[in-house]
């Protein structure tokens, strides 16, 4: 009898098929501990103080010509790429007369600003500006693409 005790004891007693979560659930805790430490360390930026401008609301239009585009140097001097004086230095008045008479010929052409990389920002603006108030819907800005290192 006590040998029939011991069979059932085994057979009663099988090893439990479950998952002990506690050390995932430990880790997870300390990894949501480091995370909550370091997020606020990520969050890093520059603070800027931009320049206002007083622009319009940019328009959905038809593009058709050659596009406008006004280059700005690095000294701030403006210039255009067509019109009666092109590539010479312009006044922001000169520049929205010019830039009207041509938007008057071709309606909806394309417009650029092409800032120099030293140029004050500000004055890109300035450019970005003259050539809404002449009535470019939407001034788009040109880079050049990245050189190849190799």
């Amino acid at each position: 009898m006590a040998e029939m005790s011991r069979r059932n004891s085994r057979r009663l007693r099988r090893p439990m098929s479950q998952i002990n979560v506690v050390p995932f659930i430990d880790v997870m805790l300390v990894l949501l501990i480091i995370f909550m430490i370091t997020a606020p360390m990520l969050q890093q930026g520059v603070e800027v103080d931009l320049p206002e401008a007083q622009a319009e609301a940019l328009e959905t239009e038809q593009r058709a010509g050659e596009p406008i585009v006004v280059t700005v140097t690095a000294a701030g001097a403006m210039s255009l790429n067509q019109g009666p004086l092109v590539n010479e230095p312009l006044a922001v008045p000169e520049l929205i007369g010019i830039v009207q008479g041509i938007l008057a010929d071709t309606p909806g052409v394309q417009t650029y600003v092409r800032g120099d990389r030293n140029v004050d920002y500000g004055r890109v603006m300035d450019a970005m500006v003259a050539l809404q108030r002449a009535g470019a819907g939407r001034v788009g800005l040109l880079t050049e693409p990245p050189r190849d290192t190799n």
